[in-house]
């Protein structure tokens, strides 16, 4: 899982909020803030820079109902994994939050082991889909969106259909090496007239526009034969 994944913690108990805060923010794992109010969850997840990967959110909130407001998210086109806190861990409120379109759903009082397990698991789940974001070099990747964004000034670079292809494929493999007949099948998939030329050029022009310097290669890396 990659270090310093945003996540808004949106609830108005103070020392529940302050606490989770620090606990997150322990080690390199998770980067968290959070917000007391709806009013300033809106601003950061829907006005805001910055794109979180997680929310936790409370049900009750001074002004308005988690619920609703995670109805909102999901109608705005946000996706990434929300969990919902509430005091009331009935079948009829845990229906109510998952209908809204959260992601799971726990209960107050929790052991903080379970909720990180919990937000574990739907990172996890999230990085496997293709709404994920994912961290390669300076850039933030959106498969869904076909687009990069470099994180220190906000430069946005848009992908063909089969830059984005190749990137997702790319990226899920890790540092392991990929042959080109692997590439090649996994982006093309079964078009017979589709050569390792072809395959080259799109890797030529994706090198264009992302390495901080195309002459001096950092982040597609070729190896012998793949």
């Amino acid at each position: 899982m990659a270090g310093d994944r945003l996540v808004l913690i949106v609830d108005d108990d103070a020392t529940l909020r302050d606490m989770l805060v620090e606990q997150l923010n322990v080690g390199s794992e998770f980067l968290a803030s959070a917000a007391a109010t709806l009013s300033d969850a809106r601003a950061l997840l829907l006005g805001g820079t910055l794109r979180y990967e997680a929310v936790l959110l409370d049900v009750g909130l001074p002004d308005g109902n988690g619920r609703d407001f995670c109805r909102e998210l999901r109608l705005a086109g946000l996706k990434m994994p929300i969990i919902m806190l509430t005091g009331s861990d009935g079948e009829s409120d845990v229906v109510s939050g998952l209908d809204a379109g959260a992601n799971d759903y726990i209960a107050k009082p929790f052991r903080l082991a379970e909720l990180l397990a919990r937000l574990r698991a739907q990172l996890r789940a999230f990085d496997s889909s293709d709404d994920a974001s994912i961290a390669i070099g300076p850039y933030q990747f959106r498969f869904s969106e076909r687009t990069l964004l470099r994180r220190r000034d906000n430069r946005r670079i848009r992908l063909t259909e089969k830059e984005a292809a190749i990137l997702r494929f790319l990226s899920r493999a890790g540092q392991k090496p990929v042959t080109r007949d692997r590439l090649l099948d996994e982006v093309w998939g079964f078009q017979n007239d589709v050569s390792t030329h072809t395959l080259e050029t799109h890797i030529y022009r994706l090198r264009r526009k992302i390495e901080p310097d195309p002459h001096r290669i950092t982040l597609l890396i070729t190896e012998g034969g793949g």
